[in-house]
Parts: C-alpha cells; sequence; structure tokens
C-alpha cells in the first residue's frame, strides 16, 4: 500500500510525475527447431494484443484512473497497437462509452504478437512484447516491457503485483522514479507526496518469498531501482513440451548449464564470458 505523507493543502493540480518501469523475461529451452517456432506461437497466443489490452484495462482500474477512450490496430505482417486514453477523475457519462469502445476495439484483434500502449490524462500505460528464439543453441526467451506513467494522486505502485502475476517471469528488472514538483499554498514546493524506501515494500509477501531481489536506490534523486528473479530452480518448468526424465544426465546437465548461464546473462545485464 502506497503511505502518503501528511495531507497537503496544494496550490492547484499535483503535477508530480510517478513513472514505473520494468522488464519481465520469461527463460524456456526448446530442443527442436519445430518447438522452438511453437514456443514462439504459444507465446504470441498467451500474449496478443487482446490479452494485453485486458491487462492494460485492469491496470487503470486497480490505479484509480477512468478509460475516456480506445484505439487500436493490427498490423501486418503482425503486432497490434492499442491507445486507451485516461483521466484521473471521473468524466461524465463517459465510463460506460470508454468500456464499450475497449470491447469494440478487442473484438477487431485477429493478429499476433503485440505493442500495447494506454494514454492517461497526462500519463501513460504501455506494453510491449518480443519473443526470440535463438537458432542454434535452444534458448527461447519472452521479454515484456512495461511502463505506468501517472501524474497526480493516482500510484502505479498499486499495480505492482498484479503485473509481475500476469506474466510469466523468471526475472523483473523494475524501475521506479518520482520527477518534478507541486507546491503546497505557502508556495513550499515537493518532490514527493508518499514515502518509500525500497519497490520492495509493496510487492505483497509471496512475491517477495518466490523472488531474490536486490536494490540499488538513489534516495535524494527519488530513484528507485530493484532487480528479482526465481529462487527456485527446475528444469522441468524451463523445459517446453519436454521433460528432464527424457533427457540424458549430460544433455540434463548441458541445458540446465545453459538455461543458468541466459538468466545470469540477463539479470546482471551483460555476457559471462
Amino acid at each position: 500500500m502506497v503511505k502518503p505523507i501528511p495531507r497537503l493543502k496544494l496550490q492547484g493540480f499535483n503535477n508530480l510525475t510517478k513513472a514505473l518501469s520494468f522488464n519481465i523475461y520469461d527463460v524456456c529451452y526448446a530442443v527442436t527447431a519445430e518447438q522452438r517456432q511453437r514456443y514462439i506461437e504459444y507465446i504470441d497466443e498467451a500474449y496478443n494484443a487482446e490479452r494485453l489490452t485486458e491487462i492494460l484495462t485492469e491496470v487503470a482500474d486497480i490505479i484509480g484512473a477512468n478509460v475516456l477512450n480506445v484505439a487500436r490496430q493490427d498490423y501486418d505482417p503482425q503486432g497490434a497497437s492499442v491507445t486507451i486514453l485516461i483521466s484521473e477523475q471521473p468524466v461524465i457519462d463517459r465510463a460506460d462509452v470508454g468500456r464499450e469502445m475497449l470491447k469494440d476495439a478487442m473484438l477487431e484483434s485477429d493478429e499476433i504478437e503485440a505493442s500495447v500502449v494506454a494514454h492517461l490524462d497526462k500519463s501513460h500505460i504501455t506494453v510491449h512484447t518480443y519473443p526470440e528464439s535463438h537458432p542454434f543453441n535452444g534458448i527461447s526467451t519472452f521479454r515484456a516491457d512495461i511502463d505506468v506513467a501517472t501524474c497526480g494522486v493516482i500510484s502505479p505502485l498499486k499495480a505492482l503485483n498484479y503485473l509481475i502475476d500476469s506474466f510469466e517471469s523468471d526475472i523483473v528488472i523494475m524501475d521506479y522514479r518520482v520527477r518534478g514538483a507541486t507546491r503546497d499554498v505557502r508556495g513550499r514546493k515537493h518532490y514527493i507526496d508518499h514515502r518509500i524506501n525500497s519497490i520492495q515494500d509493496f510487492l505483497s509477501r509471496p512475491i517477495k518469498n518466490r523472488y531474490e531481489m536486490f536494490d540499488v536506490c538513489v534516495y535524494q534523486e527519488n530513484i528507485f531501482h530493484t532487480k528479482m528473479h526465481i529462487k527456485e530452480f527446475d528444469l522441468d518448468t524451463y523445459l517446453f513440451e519436454a521433460t528432464k526424465n527424457e533427457l540424458s544426465f549430460k544433455d540434463r546437465a548441458r541445458i540446465e548449464a545453459q538455461v543458468r548461464r541466459e538468466i545470469g546473462e540477463l539479470f546482471h545485464g551483460r555476457n559471462l564470458d
């Protein structure tokens, strides 16, 4: 829960910008080229434009934003974009219209993979997906880049747990920053309007139990960075259309080393040569 500082009487609108950005990675090993292709197809289906739109809409509900308008476009040969206009305060007679437009836009989607953008009033939500498969070593990955930026009293941190749970997340790398300044009636500027020591403060207990987490924070600049990866390693959870019992001991050891290396490189952001 976001803990506010003592209530301030502001001069005008709270124009602090709170930006939450993170990368989510799912790592997989597919033995054959056909399995790797089916993994990409599976990801495209599981996280297509329709599904991503549902996720963004739920984020808007969680943070207390209001959908005003929806624009949607599918691309050839693949991909899609969705734009959702949202306001911090409700707009008379437009909430239902926004929902109907959202439903109409979702019905128009029949392509695979997606980039989704949701705009709030002076703010935005974006999700971009990047499925990828290595042609030689069997490693396949799925990355989702998510940005939630809000202006005013609503906070993107409220949707943090929902977003992590909405994706198959082996690795999560998060950044949170509060930008700008808002003034109280005495003219004093305030550069943050809630208490925070770490992004971890806003994670649920089940997520904390599931992940190993590390922080790098610059408190005087209101910049918070957290990396996390799954604690437990079970090779079966990384094999696509296969189980470790179907593999020889030598193959299991080789594949496990490859998967662990991939996770380590993505987590640290550098090649482990």
